[in-house]
């Protein structure tokens, strides 16, 4: 009995660790991430695609699994030309995913994944190819560049079939100029980059221009506004230095007359070799020559104070009636401030040898009707009363004759 215990455990234990084997071999396990082909003697009997505990022969029927996950397919970066005829080069990244493993078996062999991405990634570079050599290269360069992707993944998509894989995306990583054509491009950046800024500065110029033109006219409106205003002022400051001037030369006009003849003198012979030349006879020597007193001008008309020398009378001196007071004309600079007689300063006479002697009557007028002031002249000059001397200029108002 006991021999046959020993015998009984003896092939017991190999029978365990064959039937172990046994079901190791018969046995496999699939992941989620995993799908599953079993081969017997290298044809496909059976897939899996569920995760699980399965069975198959042992020593017989082979297990192959496969990657079920989504995988990338990046591409090596390649130049397309554009329907512009201006190559870019393009980056690519796809992604892919096995949906028929026995197709995908029969494709790609026993390299598996591997095989799959050198057949994949030509196709992928052809439908790049085809759908980024239809269109402009702004297009490709643009932000939205959606529609194109989706174009290579349907066109990468339907020539990937037989592959039993299945293309999810494609997606344009890079897209940029070759080598050789940056250095022109950037050239060209710089000078549009010239360009732009040369025309800001041409319309800062202009701006500045126009600055500069308005502030010139401001100052030229405010410079003619202010002579306008200075000559205004100057003229109501020489009418009233006429009229002071009026005032007081219509008081003796042959005192002005002798005064200007003076000024005149002076003025011409002012230099150190002065010559004139000019006739003996002329007026501008009525004062130089020796009887300059008695052919100079007419006889003075005293004037009273106030009026001026176009109210003299022509036939004589005026008579002014006895009792009545002469009217002193009030005359003001610009300030308001009296002048002359006006102003209580009293004027000097004017001497008498400075007077000229009365003329005779003038030829035009008839000796049968002889002008009144003139006959009482002529008839009794001694028993006349003096004339009244008109009063000097105003020696606070001293006047400059005009030329």
């Amino acid at each position: 009995m006991a021999a046959r215990k020993n015998l009984l455990t003896a092939l017991a234990l190999p029978a365990v660790v064959v039937v172990a084997v046994l079901a190791g071999s018969a046995l496999f396990i699939v992941d989620e991430r995993e799908k599953a082909l079993v081969l017997r003697l290298g044809r496909v009997v059976d897939v899996q695609e569920t995760p699980g505990l399965n069975f198959k022969l042992p020593f017989i029927d082979n297990v192959v699994k496969y990657d079920g996950r989504i995988l990338g397919l990046p591409t090596s970066p390649l130049e397309v030309t554009p329907l512009d005829d201006r190559r870019l080069v393009v980056d690519a990244f796809a992604r892919w995913r096995i949906t028929d493993p026995v197709r995908f078996r029969q494709a790609v062999g026993v390299q598996g994944i591997q095989a799959a991405e050198m057949r994949l990634e030509p196709i992928v570079i052809d439908a790049i190819r085809g759908v980024l050599g239809t269109v402009p290269s702004t297009s490709v360069l643009s932000d939205d560049r959606t529609s194109l992707m989706n174009q290579i993944r349907d066109e990468a998509r339907s020539n990937s079939g037989g592959l039993g894989i299945e293309i999810i995306d494609v997606r344009l990583t890079r897209t940029d100029l070759p080598e050789q054509n940056l250095n022109a491009t950037y050239a060209r950046m710089r000078a549009e980059r010239a360009r732009e800024a040369a025309d800001e500065v041409a319309r800062g110029n202009e701006a500045a221009q126009r600055v500069r033109a308005a502030a010139d006219r401001t100052v030229v409106e405010l410079t003619s506004e202010a002579g306008r205003r200075s000559e205004i002022v100057r003229g109501e400051a020489d009418a009233q230095r006429n009229a002071i001037y009026a005032d007081a030369y219509g008081r003796d006009p042959e005192f002005f007359a002798f005064t200007r003849s003076l000024t005149s003198y002076q003025r011409a012979l002012q230099g150190s070799n002065s010559s004139l030349v000019m006739q003996p006879d002329s007026e501008f020597f009525s004062y130089l020559s020796s009887d300059g007193a008695a052919n100079a001008n007419p006889a003075s008309t005293p004037v009273p104070p106030g009026n001026s020398a176009e109210r003299l009378g022509l036939n004589g001196p005026a008579e002014t009636p006895e009792g009545e007071e002469l009217v002193v004309p009030e005359v003001v600079d610009r300030d308001g401030n009296r002048l002359g007689e006006s102003a209580g300063i009293e004027l000097t006479p004017v001497p008498e040898n400075l007077a000229t002697p009365p003329q005779e009557p003038s030829e035009i007028l008839s000796p049968d009707a002889p002008v009144e002031g003139a006959a009482q002249s002529e008839d009794a000059p001694a028993e006349e009363a003096p004339a009244p001397e008109a009063p000097a200029e105003d020696t606070a108002a001293e006047p400059t004759p005009a030329n």
